[in-house]
């Protein structure tokens, strides 16, 4: 199994390698799933299909069944659930947040409008509620009705958080474990449904830490890539006035004046790039962007020893190369 400290590359496409034929049936199903006889229904889910993502949260239900030895056709259209799940997440994300682009491509609220988004993130959630009551076994349901709500929660969190001078590390490792860290989990928890206890709580843990690892390493990259690489202008949570840990780990080694520049920053409905620039800077320098790449490898070394319950074998290598890839990656 990889680890975290290991130097070459680990992509996305040797990861999904052991799952590849099951990945690729979850997006056929995705097609399936939301397939409406509106029109406008229609139109939105050719413009989410053009711009698929990297389908990891299907990957991670996908390796976690392999895994454990639980893998069969109920598990294909779960993972396609759970994508759908993802995406009506990243819908809304984008409307609240007024985003413009979404992996490089323009978002629903900006191709069609805010009002459409809002309905179409719903319709997404809908259609994935109803996949989930058709399965034989109730469980699946079950726990992406608790992750569902936990993320609902998570967005809740990100709104309270106005406070950039005064936001906790407690508040922030709340929002995000709710945010991003429950899909995850819950991702891998529906994957190892059927399997022995022991299993399924440990691949449970696991996803918990590894999207713990995952979004820390996200809010990393905002500090450190450009639009070229990760699809978004950087610096987009700052201009969204959005608070997360490179920035709560480095305000407390700030001066008096550079805390001053970040308030005018976060005051400012709309920040310069050069503004932006600035504080980034300042965050780097205090030590912000290191702290939070040394968080994440904390919970992506828990992650590694969550998976030690699983039985070895390709689908568990697999996984233990996800922690690399999320801390590795750089979009």
């Amino acid at each position: 199994m990889s680890t975290p400290s290991q130097v070459a590359p680990v992509t996305l496409a040797a990861i999904q390698r052991p799952v590849r034929a099951e990945l690729d049936a979850a997006f056929a199903e995705l097609g399936r799933i939301v397939r409406s006889d509106f029109p406008l229904i229609e139109a939105v889910n050719a413009h989410l299909l053009r711009i698929k993502g990297k389908m990891f949260r299907p990957t991670l239900l996908l390796l976690s069944a392999k895994a454990v030895e639980r893998m069969g056709p109920s598990k294909t259209a779960l993972a396609a659930a759970v994508e759908l799940i993802h995406v009506a997440t990243l819908v809304h994300d984008d409307s609240v947040d007024h985003s413009v682009l979404r992996r490089g491509q323009p978002t629903v609220n900006a191709r069609f409008s805010h009002q459409i988004a809002v309905i179409m993130g719903d319709y997404l959630y809908s259609r994935a509620i109803i996949e989930l009551v058709n399965q034989p076994d109730p469980e699946a349901l079950r726990v992406m009705s608790r992750v569902t709500n936990d993320m609902t929660v998570g967005e809740m969190r990100e709104l309270e958080a106005y406070d950039a001078l005064d936001y906790s590390m407690d508040a922030y490792t709340a929002l995000i474990r709710a945010k991003t860290a429950s899909l995850m989990s819950g991702a891998c928890e529906v994957g190892a449904v059927g399997a022995p206890p022991a299993q399924r709580v440990a691949l449970r843990d696991y996803g918990t830490h590894l999207g713990m690892a995952f979004q820390i390493t996200d809010d990393v990259l905002d500090y450190t890539e450009t639009e070229r690489v990760t699809g978004k202008p950087s610096g987009l949570d700052l201009k969204e006035h959005k608070i997360t840990l490179p920035l709560i780990a480095g305000l407390p080694h700030m001066s008096a004046a550079e805390r001053q520049r970040v308030s005018a920053v976060m005051a400012d409905p709309e920040p310069t790039d050069e503004t932006v620039a600035d504080v980034i800077g300042i965050v780097h320098a205090r030590g912000g962007v290191s702290a939070a790449r040394a968080q994440a490898a904390a919970y992506a070394e828990r992650a590694a020893a969550a998976l030690a319950v699983v039985s070895e074998g390709e689908a568990r290598d697999a996984l233990g190369d996800c922690i690399t890839y999320a801390v590795e990656r750089r979009s």
